[in-house]
Formats: structure tokens, C-alpha cells, sequence
């Protein structure tokens, strides 16, 4: 059997106020192409579909029209879940319709696991789809007062799902997390990840998948395997922070024979346009020819320059921020908060500066409490502004009809 693993679409993503819904477009598009050449028995997404929520109209258009294409026009059928960027029941929505069509979607965590078998000239392969949940959601689902991390919450369920293996069967488990070799901590491979929990308490063994043929993972934005070549992480087929500068973005090609022996090909994916840091002085930037990358400026000039961003994208018409060595000249919302903050923060997200600033403003750490309290805040805020960028999509099209 040969499937294609990918993750972290994040379709709807605002990267510096720009949504990268035509590039994710671009992108997918030749992904659709590979699949169409290359006729895989099954594509895995582990995760992340959306960038929130209540993602805009755009970005649910171009799920409908990607998935479409991947079941109906090439028949080839999709195994996906949600991550926590997800909104569990929108996924949830209408995939029993699907279903017989090839679409397998786990949206909402729910016990027993949904469970989807395909089949191969050796017989088939089962694959546990296992959506992400916050450790207190999986310990009232599985009725298991133990649970109290997501260390503990991955150990059940897998611990419930070994219970269903059929000896000498071929299983892959598919689920969104932070695994690491041994549950230690580790940071993560992006600024764009958004933490899943506070203190360290998210992370989980890669000793818990030693059951499976192979796990498909979602989460970490940077392809890479965890401890075993069997346990991946396809990564997001686009950059969505410059911390991203550096990775190699695509999907995985998993094979697996009739023994369960699997191997894994890395495929990557041109985009567009690249997102990638630039060095230099203003006037040297100025002569370089024109590029439409996305771009993060950091000038040399040790004297303040005038109007930089306007001069910088007579060059770089896509730049996304800007700042000087020795100082932050400024871009947007998140740069004007950063530079609230001892000198230049570029890249770091909402807990980093918030845990900055309550440090400079009282004069000790932030509690775990309070860094929770501002996740809950941060989750309401990202809810509330999508359900107003659905309203407002709405309006538009309520007046353009009339």
C-alpha cells in the first residue's frame, strides 16, 4: 500500500495581516497533481485542516473544492482528523455523507475511535483516527480519573485502541500531538505553532505508538521523525513564519508491504512565492532586482532611515516586516507589542511577549494560572474575530446580491 501523508494546512492562515489563501491554493494545486500522477491507495491529514475555528469563506471553499477533487474526481480516499487549530463538529459536519464516497473524517473525539480499513493485495490495513483533544476532554470521555496530561491522555487511548488489534493485522495510527522520543520537553519547530498547553505538560512519548506499523502525526510544523522511522511528522506544505526559514516543505510517501514493514519518501512542494529573511543596507537593497518572496528585513543602517518599508517594497513587493539591527522601526500590530518590550522581538508569539511584559511589569514570572488564563482569553478572541469575519463575509454577499 502506498499512501500520502500530510498536515497543517492551516487554510485561512493570516501571516502579518496577509492571508495566505492564494499561495496555500497554489500549493495544494500541485499536490492534486501528484496525486493524480501518482495514484496513491489513500491520502492521511493529521490535523490542522484550518487556522481556526471559524475560518473565513475563502479558506472553506478551497477545503470543499481540494477534498472534492481528491475523492470524487480521483477516487482516491482521505483519512483525516482535526488539530487544535480545528473546530471539531464544522469538520465533523456531513462526513457520514462522505463516507461511502472515501472521505474518512474524525472530527469530534468520541469513543470508540473511528476506525477505517483499506485493503490491498495482501489484505487490509486498518487506520485509527484519533483527533486532537485536551487532556480533561479525553479524561471524561474514557470515564479515567488518572488522566491529567496529555502524556497520560495519549496512553489511554492508545492502551484502548490496542485492546480492538487483530493479531497480525497492519495498523497506522493517525493522530495530532507533540511527541517527542521520551515526553520530554522539546521546543517547537516553528513561532507559528500555537502552544497546546502551559508549563511544559504537552508532550508526549513516542514510546506509546511502539504498536503500530506506523503513526502519522500532525502539529509540528517542520518535517521529521520521532525516534523511529515509523513515527512521522509530514509537516505544513507551506512556511508560515520566517522561523520556518530553513525547512523543507512538502509531504510524505509511505509504503508498506505486506508485513507492515513500511518506508518513507520525502516530496517537497515549490511554492509560489518563499518566505525568507534579508540582510543589507537600504541602499544595496535598493539595487537588487525586483522579487516577489515574502520577506523579513533586518537593515544595517546605523542611522534611522526614512520611510523603509515604502522603499524596501519598491523591491520587495510582498515584505512582511522590517527592523533595524540595533532597532525596531516598526510594521503592524505584533511589531509595535514586541518593541513594547526590551528592544526587538521579531518571531516571538502571544505567551513569549506576554511573559516578557508581565516579567518587566511585576517583576517576577507568570504564574501558570495566569498563562492559562490568557490562552482561554487568546481562544475566545481568535473565536470571536472569526465569527465576525464569517458575518461580515456574509453581509458583503447579502448586499452584492441585491
Amino acid at each position: 500500500m502506498k499512501f500520502f501523508h500530510t498536515a497543517d494546512w492551516h487554510l485561512g492562515k493570516l501571516v502579518q495581516n496577509v492571508y495566505m489563501t492564494e499561495d496555500q491554493q497554489y500549493i495544494l494545486e500541485r499536490f492534486l497533481r501528484d496525486i493524480e500522477s501518482e495514484k496513491p491507495d489513500a491520502v492521511v491529514i493529521a490535523g490542522d485542516l484550518y487556522d481556526r475555528a471559524v475560518p473565513p469563506t475563502d479558506a472553506v471553499q478551497l477545503l470543499d473544492r481540494t477534498l472534492k477533487t481528491i475523492v470524487l474526481d480521483l477516487k482516491t480516499p482521505v483519512l483525516a482528523v482535526s488539530g487544535n487549530h480545528d473546530s471539531p463538529s464544522r469538520l465533523q459536519f456531513g462526513s457520514r455523507i462522505m463516507e461511502a464516497a472515501g472521505l474518512h473524517l474524525a472530527g469530534e473525539f468520541a469513543y470508540p475511535f473511528k476506525q477505517a480499513a483499506l485493503e490491498d493485495e495482501f489484505g487490509p490495513v486498518y487506520f485509527h483516527l484519533v483527533p486532537y483533544a485536551d487532556p480533561s476532554a479525553v479524561r471524561q470521555t474514557l470515564q479515567d480519573a488518572d488522566i491529567g496530561s496529555h502524556d497520560e491522555a495519549m496512553k489511554a487511548i492508545v492502551g484502548r485502541i490496542r485492546e480492538t488489534l487483530r493479531p497480525g493485522t497492519r495498523n497506522v495510527f493517525v493522530g495530532h500531538a507533540f511527541v517527542t522520543p521520551r515526553g520530554e520537553a522539546e521546543p517547537n519547530t516553528s513561532d507559528s505553532e500555537r502552544p497546546l498547553a502551559v508549563g511544559g505538560a504537552e508532550h508526549v512519548s513516542a514510546a506509546h505508538f511502539a504498536g503500530f506499523h506506523y503513526t502519522a502525526l500532525g502539529h509540528l510544523h517542520q518535517a521529521h521523525s520521532v525516534g523511529r522511522d515509523t513515527i512521522q511528522y509530514a509537516g505544513s506544505p507551506l512556511k508560515y513564519s520566517v522561523s520556518e526559514e530553513f525547512h523543507k516543505k512538502g509531504y510524505l510517501v509511505v509504503r508498506m508491504d505486506g508485513e507492515g514493514r513500511t518506508t518513507v519518501e520525502k516530496r517537497q512542494l515549490v511554492p509560489r512565492r518563499d518566505m525568507r529573511s534579508v540582510e543589507g543596507y537600504i541602499e544595496e537593497i535598493e539595487r537588487r532586482e525586483k522579487n516577489e518572496d515574502y520577506v523579513f528585513v533586518r537593515l544595517l543602517d546605523r542611522h534611522p532611515v526614512m520611510s523603509p518599508m515604502e522603499r524596501i517594497r519598491a523591491v520587495y513587493p510582498n515584505a512582511m516586516h522590517v527592523e533595524r539591527k540595533d532597532a525596531w522601526i516598526g510594521l503592524g500590530a505584533e511589531a509595535e507589542v514586541a518593541a513594547g518590550a526590551e528592544g526587538s522581538k521579531a518571531g516571538m508569539d502571544m505567551l513569549s511577549l506576554f511573559r516578557t511584559f508581565y516579567k518587566e511589569a511585576k517583576g517576577e514570572e507568570a504564574s501558570e494560572e495566569t498563562e492559562a488564563l490568557l490562552l482561554t482569553v487568546l481562544r475566545e478572541i481568535d473565536r470571536e474575530e472569526g465569527e465576525r469575519v464569517e458575518t461580515d463575509s456574509a453581509h458583503d454577499d447579502g448586499v452584492r446580491a441585491v
